[in-house]
């Protein structure tokens, strides 16, 4: 028997009624992801035959109103170069001003018009000097007609180079040389730069395009060439009126203080005085001289350097002498140094807490404190240090910013974001970068906080911390250090018995929370654990060799580089210092430095000769001590960049453990 409708019992009528209103409401919800879906695909189909030129294979219809649509365009227009007009391009730069795109097809134009001797068009387009050395060859060819001196100027700095130049830069050299604005004597200068720099094919090519008036100058070089000590035996006035002797001597002094800085200065001590070259040849000369004699501890050039040093304000230099002085424990001469810097300079973190350090060994205790204040007003690893000696809290200064939901909405909307949000979608992260890093440098300060709190509340770590970066909110600690990966490294911090704070520290170091990232020597993922030694911890370990791909795992790049650390700890008795350089120098290195090491933990770190293990250790530390307040609420009370024994051990060859020596 077949029932009606109406005879079904209510109770079942009502159900059946609510289950297809649900269906239809998923439904309805479901389509516009459908679509949305549909346009993407539809979207990156198209991005691909426009980067092959393959137009038929373009659905102009379907991407219209896309947001990525524009990439699209760029493709066709820079296609179009160089036979596109002028306007066309700047009406494209218009209307993508708050994106990349605008910028990439100027550029494009530029060299497309140049290539061309489209020289109007390419002045028509130009926003001011472009950058790349071949588009501002170009540039300056086009600038040859209607602002000749502008051209000279720009022309004549491309051409003092040591290297060769693209052949963009063959037509306004030739015209600049033909003008006389580049002769013999700025050949000869190109010719000593390119022989300084070790390009002998360029500086053969220079060499034969100079007259008979150069040759004494040509046999002094090849003179030096053979034996840099005969720069005391050549004759001091080469060239015509002696305009040859300033870039010889300065190309000869360089490669002989790099080879032997006491002989060296030896022989300049000798012919400098007597020399008829510039002053800008003498004080580059003089400065490598100063460099070289501090960076080798060359005692026997120290009067003359620290003479020659009292007449110059090179920051560089100035540091390296303080640095000398606090190796010596020359407590006087660190604070004589350290006087002689620019006040801008001498203003830091670091050399308020030397200042401190040494008004304490001099005894002088109302100094030193009045400089330890100052210096802990720091968020870094000597303003810690410092906090640590007056036995107060680290200075955070922690900016805590907040968006109500209204806002975050408005943000979501924003082109920027939505063009970031669809690049992501259709796997292209090298261009979602592009545009969220170019919208961080468009916005303003609340704009750009605004982008770190959307990016903080995405997940994307790695785009989070480069925001603070790009932004320059270096006091918003909350997204510049997040609580990335958190879980992981805690896990194997246990799993380890490594603090994970120190990890947390060494991965933002390393990577800034880029799972994927690369090093050019190869070191891959969070903690850059190279592919080497990923085999060989993984052997240690019992697990498979993860492979270089493999090994980008961010668990399994934790767990390698936790236990990596592990080693370094064991290999220097628990030492973090110690351990977080050999991380990033290796332990045969740190184990020498031991070897030579002052006693003190301050003193350890500012005498590692290398400057990027010798940051790097300081903003580990400093960094551990930040997640640690960060855990901690944002407070640092409590917290300890090192522990008693770290502050306190010698460090020298008895840090090494015994099975380590």
């Amino acid at each position: 028997m077949r029932l009606r409708h109406s005879a079904l019992p209510f109770s079942a009528r009502r159900s059946g009624a609510r289950r297809i209103a649900t269906l239809l409401t998923a439904l309805a919800l479901s389509l516009p992801l459908v679509q949305a879906q549909a346009d993407d695909r539809a979207m990156r189909d198209a991005l691909e035959a426009a980067r092959n030129q393959q137009w038929e294979g373009v659905d102009f219809g379907a991407i219209e109103a896309h947001p990525l649509a524009g990439y699209v365009e760029y493709h066709r227009l820079r296609s179009r170069l160089p036979q596109l007009e002028p306007r066309q391009v700047l009406g494209f730069i218009d209307r993508h001003a708050d994106s990349p795109l605008g910028e990439w097809l100027r550029g494009q134009a530029i060299a497309q018009y140049g290539h061309a001797g489209r020289y109007d068009s390419l002045l028509a387009v130009a926003d001011g000097e472009p950058s790349g050395t071949a588009r501002q060859c170009y540039y300056y060819t086009a600038k040859l007609g209607s602002d000749p001196a502008a051209a000279a100027e720009g022309g004549l700095g491309l051409w003092m180079v040591g290297r060769s130049q693209p052949d963009a830069c063959d037509t306004l050299f030739g015209t600049l040389r033909s003008q006389g604005v580049i002769g013999e004597q700025q050949i000869w200068e190109r010719k000593m730069l390119a022989w300084q720099a070790g390009e002998s094919g360029l500086a053969s090519f220079l060499g034969r395009q100079l007259g008979s008036r150069w040759e004494g100058a040509r046999a002094a070089m090849a003179q030096l060439g053979g034996d840099f000590a005969a720069v005391t035996r050549v004759p001091a006035c080469l060239g015509p009126e002696c305009r040859a002797s300033g870039p010889l001597f300065a190309a000869a002094m360089h490669g002989f203080t790099r080879a032997d800085t006491e002989a060296a200065l030896e022989a300049w001590r000798k012919i400098g005085p007597h020399l008829p070259i510039e002053r800008e040849h003498r004080a580059g000369i003089e400065r490598d001289l100063i460099f070289y004699s501090l960076v080798r501890d060359i005692r026997h050039n120290r009067g003359w350097v620290d003479q020659s040093l009292a007449e110059r304000s090179d920051a560089d230099l100035l540091e390296l002498r303080v640095r000398a002085a606090l190796g010596e424990r020359d407590w006087r001469g660190v604070l004589e140094w350290l006087s002689r810097m620019e006040p801008d300079t001498r203003d830091d973190t670091r050399w308020h807490y030397w200042a401190g350090r040494a008004q304490e060994q001099l005894g002088d205790d109302a100094r030193a404190r009045e400089a330890y204040a100052r210096a802990a007003e720091g968020r870094s690893f000597f303003g810690f240090a410092a906090a640590d000696r007056l036995g107060q809290p680290y200075a955070l200064n922690l900016e805590r910013n907040g968006f109500d939901e209204s806002f975050r909405d408005q943000v979501a909307r924003w082109p920027a974001v939505q063009r970031t949000e669809a690049l992501l979608r259709i796997n292209e992260p090298g261009l979602a970068a592009s545009e969220w890093y170019g919208a961080v440098e468009r916005a303003t300060a609340r704009e750009a906080r605004a982008l770190a709190d959307y990016a903080q509340r995405r997940g994307w770590h790695a785009k989070l911390v480069q925001t603070t970066i790009t932004g320059r909110m270096w006091d918003a600690l909350e997204w510049r250090f997040p609580e990335a990966y958190r879980e992981h490294f805690l896990h194997w911090g246990r799993m380890t018995g490594v603090d994970p704070y120190l990890l947390m520290g060494i991965a933002r170091r390393e990577s800034a929370y880029n799972p994927e990232a690369v090093s050019p020597a190869g070191a891959r993922g969070l903690m850059q654990v190279m592919p080497g030694t990923a085999t060989q911890l993984a052997r240690q370990l019992g697990i498979s060799d993860p492979g270089p791909y493999g090994v980008l795992d961010p668990e399994l790049n934790i767990r390698l580089g936790s236990t990596y650390i592990r080693d370094m700890l064991d290999r220097y008795r628990g030492n973090r210092i110690a351990a977080a350089a050999a991380y990033n120098a290796g332990p045969g290195r740190v184990d020498r430095w031991l070897a030579d090491a002052p006693e003190e933990f301050d003193l350890f770190v500012e005498s590692i000769p290398f400057r990027e293990t010798r940051l790097y250790v300081q903003a580990v530390l400093s960094y551990r001590a930040i997640f640690e307040s960060l855990a901690n609420g944002g407070s640092s009370q409590g917290v300890s960049m090192l522990s008693p024994t770290e502050k306190t051990v010698r460090y020298d060859r008895s840090l090494l453990a015994r099975n380590s020596s």
